[in-house]
């Protein structure tokens, strides 16, 4: 099964980080590989099973459903529901964790998916630098005008 991984020290506390990484419906703040993002109607964004529906900078569009959120661990993962990529059981966890030294915050964001093989080094490379790295990059810049 492949996997992508990223991972940044975002120069802020982490109650601060986790309060934007734990709303599923805010992506779009943030992520620039994200236009847009809204959630159906009447979902809250911290309910598990939630869908919300990207507008990708791209101009495709990708839904994905809330999986798991855990407030004490601050770890989120979601899944993809629907997709331009060729992959299936995609399922990524963002985990937000102190560095209690110097009161900033190590995010990292992996995800474990199936693909073809032939897909499988242009999809890990995508998920790693064009979705991740460059969110994360987003976040911090988003967390310190907070």
């Amino acid at each position: 099964m492949p996997e992508a991984f990223a991972s940044a020290v975002i120069p802020a506390p982490v109650a601060t980080v986790w309060h934007v990484v734990r709303d599923f419906g805010g992506l779009a703040t943030w992520q620039p590989a994200v236009a847009g993002c809204a959630l159906e109607e009447t979902e809250a964004p911290d309910r598990v099973g939630c869908v919300r529906t990207l507008s990708m900078a791209d101009g495709e569009t990708v839904v994905e459903s809330l999986l798991a959120l855990d407030d004490h661990r601050r770890s989120l993962t979601y899944g993809i529901v629907s997709s331009p990529y060729p992959v299936q059981s995609y399922r990524a966890t963002m985990r937000v964790l102190p560095l209690t030294a110097t009161d900033e915050t190590f995010v990292g964001w992996s995800v474990d998916f199936d693909c073809d093989r032939s897909d499988t080094d242009e999809l890990t490379e995508t998920f790693r630098t064009g979705i991740f790295t460059a969110g994360l990059r987003g976040l911090a810049e988003h967390c310190r005008r907070l």
